[in-house]
């Protein structure tokens, strides 16, 4: 444990931005990590559920950041402003110390940009963190230089991105990923089952759309006729297919679209049970992909979720297609998911665009059923064990202070 004698004063004060709950899972470790360290700190700024029952001072509710996409995001670029200036005219009245953005990096890169002119303008020395690298070294890799002039430390959740960073002499620490180092590398289905009140004796196959509203509006459908595509042809599965919702408003929207999309198939929508989030919250999605065989998810951080679970899986996911077509000629890798990002190579299906159809999907799921499932399992293992073997993993909160002196 440090000496923080100059915190005996007052507490340590601590900004931290998250935009989804992938962020929120990671801000809430953030904030445990600090409290290890035994630092009196106060934590405010944008944060999810899990960190506002740890005592988070949320300025603005976290969905208020969860846009996706570049013609998306378009449309709410007044919104996102309005945000960032309130964020930063209260840094200004209520100087943090540090601002450590998690993730959102197109987002809190503004926001670190603006507290740098904040420290100029004002003569204050707020320190900036960016923790989960943006994909730099995926696409858009000039953003480094941006990343330089903004950030003072970036936390990284892989190894190599330590590495590209080390090329631009940008501070980077490889933190690891909290989820590969607390979840087991045994896992079991039934407890997942018992939580989530599913029948220990059933098979199941879950279906995550995402958890955003515009990801489950575009991705819900198709993710529904690829069920009525599966059990046509296999009249006999005994498979539920289960849909989780992390919140009130995802589980209303799913419901609804269910709703419609089985109005006359009602033979079909009997195999579809959507789970209501209740108390399991952000890790409804995780139990929902512990309680079965095989997942068919969205493209994003559930991905290394669905890889640390050794689940095997289908990613998919469809944009607007401007927003592809601008982000594809602008990705330098020739993979969108984690799994195989880290593996570079292909482990896992990603099915993206028009290859997202339900005929490919229901067509990759009878494979990950039978001995192709069992082989990818055996390589996400592998991943995992990669993961856990890193050279020089630091604490992501001792990493912020010994960086910063504190």
């Amino acid at each position: 444990m440090l000496d923080h004698s100059h915190t005996a004063k007052r507490p340590l004060k601590i900004a931290i931005v998250v935009g989804e709950v992938s962020g929120d899972s990671l801000g809430v470790a953030l904030m445990h990590s600090f409290q290890a360290q035994g630092i009196d700190a106060e934590f405010y700024g944008i944060g999810g559920s899990q960190m506002l029952q740890a005592g988070f001072r949320s300025l603005y509710p976290m969905e208020s950041l969860s846009v996706m996409g570049l013609v998306e995001v378009l449309k709410h670029l007044k919104q996102l402003f309005a945000v960032r200036d309130g964020l930063i005219a209260h840094f200004k009245d209520n100087p943090p110390d540090i601002f450590i953005g998690i993730d959102a990096p197109d987002f809190n890169l503004r926001v670190a940009k603006q507290i740098k002119s904040l420290n100029q303008q004002h003569n204050l020395n707020i320190k900036t963190v960016q923790y989960v690298s943006p994909s730099v070294w995926a696409w858009r890799q000039k953003r480094v230089f941006n990343i330089k002039a903004v950030c003072d430390l970036v936390l990284c959740l892989f190894p190599f991105e330590v590495d590209f960073y080390q090329q631009y002499q940008v501070p980077a620490v490889f933190v690891g990923h909290p989820l590969a180092k607390s979840m087991p590398l045994q896992v079991e289905s039934n407890p997942a089952k018992q939580q989530l009140n599913l029948a220990i004796e059933k098979d199941y196959i879950a279906l995550l759309p995402g958890s955003r509203q515009g990801e489950v509006a575009r991705l819900l459908p198709t993710l529904l006729d690829s069920v009525t595509a599966f059990l046509q042809h296999n009249p006999d599965s005994p498979y539920t297919f289960i849909i989780p919702a992390i919140n009130a408003r995802r589980l209303a929207q799913i419901e609804e679209i269910v709703n419609h999309h089985f109005e006359d198939k009602a033979q079909f929508k009997s195999a579809i049970q959507i789970l209501s989030p209740q108390q399991q919250d952000a890790k409804i999605g995780r139990l929902a992909m512990q309680a079965s065989r095989a997942v068919v998810l969205a493209s994003g951080t559930a991905t290394l979720e669905c890889m640390l679970l050794h689940k095997p899986m289908i990613v998919i996911y469809k944009l607007h297609w401007l927003s592809y077509w601008l982000i594809k000629h602008m990705v330098k890798i020739p993979y969108v998911s984690l799994p195989n990002i880290i593996a570079k190579e292909q482990v896992v299906p990603e099915l993206i665009q028009a290859q997202a159809n339900p005929q490919n999907i229901a067509q990759h799921l009878q494979q990950m059923l039978g001995e192709q499932g069992q082989k990818q399992q055996e390589q996400l293992v592998a991943l995992h064990q990669q993961l856990l073997q890193g050279d020089h993993m630091q604490d992501p909160a001792l990493a912020v202070l010994q960086h910063f002196k504190l």
